[in-house]
């Protein structure tokens, strides 16, 4: 396993509005992506950096995990995301390397990607996001 590229870091909000204006008036940069990823419990926009994103995450409800994230720590950083091949293959070694996983499996994330979580308890502190982009 190897990481590709950093694929996004996201930042969870309260008010996606008020934050993509801020972007839009701040940085001058527009969302490319946007959607409601249900699975998640969230809706993000997608702003294109580079080759990677700024995603900002509006949680749908406060018992979903960005919702929970915001009570206890507030708008800010939520994880880093990179790009891997695959994603199965990632997970493999990750679990033979003892890492912590949030996702024993694979599972569906926005864009199309299948994504898989890394327990920020794993290493650094840091929530992790694994990104398999769609061929």
């Amino acid at each position: 396993m190897k990481l590709i590229n950093l694929d996004h870091v996201a930042i969870a909000v309260h008010d996606l509005e008020l934050a993509l204006d801020g972007y839009r008036t701040r940085y001058r940069v527009e969302p490319l992506y946007r959607e409601v990823v249900e699975a998640q419990g969230v809706e993000e926009a997608m702003i294109p950096v580079g080759g990677s994103f700024v995603q900002l995450l509006r949680p749908l409800g406060a018992d979903t995990p960005v919702g929970r994230f915001l009570e206890s720590k507030g708008e800010g950083l939520h994880h880093v995301a990179y790009a891997v091949a695959s994603i199965d293959i990632a997970l493999e070694h990750l679990r033979e390397e003892g890492a912590r996983l949030v996702d024993e499996a694979a599972r569906p994330g926005g864009r199309g990607t299948r994504i898989a979580f890394v327990h920020p308890a794993d290493l650094t502190g840091t929530l992790i996001e694994l990104v398999e982009l769609p061929a």
